[in-house]
């Protein structure tokens, strides 16, 4: 039987949410808290090679940060390595938190992995250890990053798919960095990006990117959510345009795209970084289905009037067919929808404060 599986990670925990009744998306039953008091802000499923596999990148109070390997969706985990993501010693600094975990799309044994502080990590044994990638570390910018309000992080992680010498990665705040020869130089890929606080308003790097997110069709095509501003490279990031005429406003954290779909995106607006309540305090989507050309509001089902958001990684897609949309809130509710966005519904409720919402297909 085929279901649709939401991993929930929240500042307490982990949660995970299995549409009953086979893959209706309509229905939910609700697992958790498991890993309970741990704060999880990255979560993700490997799906590779035969697998189902939870990664966890969680947080103890007590223990520290550390990733967790799951083949059960998150009832056990692995035993942990103690090498497992550490900072080489002549670094000088220690691990804060594991912000973002991709399964890379080409290799089948790669993970990568975005923390605090704001580096990049690579694991060839899919998510048991991981190695500093020293390009990005030694970087001459690095010293001059800043933090962003919820601190310094590498917190998108874009793998070309078909080209393994090419990433994308955004950190909060130093900017949009890529990579063409597999990580060993990265350049600044900001050009186009206002900077609304500094005294150049098109600086090189140190722009305060939320989230990027790359087509589901064509891989050159990257869309990003900016502090104060959206955009649109067509270029795999060495360029960027404005594409936020048409928006109710032009904050926000979270970007979403439907793979096989040229040009189709989601944004989840806030009002604004002062007041960041929902726009007329309705909790809305707001779509593109032209490359931002034009935007229309989806929040069908979504709670009006309310005055919570979502943050970065707070929302997710599955791979069904209509494709479902899930966000989760900084007041514990997830809602889902089965149509794209068009209608929305409870999928949990009541549950900490939901920090990254991740959904998969699974076979029973």
């Amino acid at each position: 039987m085929t279901r649709t599986v939401v991993a929930i990670g929240t500042r307490k925990g982990l949660f995970v949410a299995t549409s009953a009744g086979g893959d209706d998306r309509r229905t939910w039953d609700v697992q958790g808290p498991l890993l309970p008091m741990q704060e999880v802000p990255s979560v993700a499923f490997d799906q590779r090679a035969g697998r189902t596999t939870l990664l966890v990148g969680s947080h103890s109070w007590h223990w520290g940060p550390y990733v967790g390997v799951s083949h059960d969706l998150g009832r056990t985990f692995e035993p942990e390595s103690p090498d497992a993501i550490r900072f080489p010693e002549d670094t000088g600094v220690a691990l804060k938190r594991v912000w973002q975990l991709v399964a890379d799309p080409l290799d089948e044994d790669v993970v990568w992995a975005g923390t605090e502080p704001q580096a990049l990590w690579r694991s060839s044994d899919a998510g048991r250890t991981f190695e500093l990638v020293r390009g990005l570390w030694e970087h001459p910018h690095r010293p001059h990053w800043g933090e962003g309000f919820g601190a310094g992080a590498i917190h998108t992680v874009l793998p070309h798919p078909t080209d393994a010498d090419r990433m994308v990665v955004a950190m909060s705040t130093g900017g949009v960095y890529r990579t063409e020869d597999g990580g060993d130089t990265w350049s600044a890929a900001n050009v186009g990006i206002k900077d609304s606080y500094g005294p150049d308003p098109y600086p090189e790097f140190n722009q305060c990117v939320h989230k990027v997110a790359r087509d589901g069709a064509d891989p050159e095509v990257l869309y990003a959510q900016n502090h104060l501003g959206v955009y649109r490279s067509n270029d795999d990031g060495r360029s960027w345009t404005s594409i936020e005429e048409g928006l109710p406003t032009n904050f926000g954290f979270a970007v979403l795209t439907q793979p096989g779909h040229a040009g189709r995106a989601w944004l989840v607006p806030v009002e604004s970084d002062g007041v960041r309540f929902p726009p007329e305090r309705r909790l809305q989507l707001q779509r593109t289905d032209d490359g931002g050309r034009t935007w229309r509001e989806q929040s069908a089902g979504l709670p009006d009037p309310t005055f919570t958001c979502v943050l970065r990684d707070a929302a997710g897609t599955d791979q069904g067919s209509p494709m479902g949309l899930y966000v989760g809130t900084r007041n514990g509710d997830v809602y889902g929808s089965a149509d794209e966005g068009e209608g929305f519904a409870l999928v949990a409720t009541q549950l900490p404060d939901v920090l990254c919402v991740r959904a998969a297909t699974v076979e029973d």
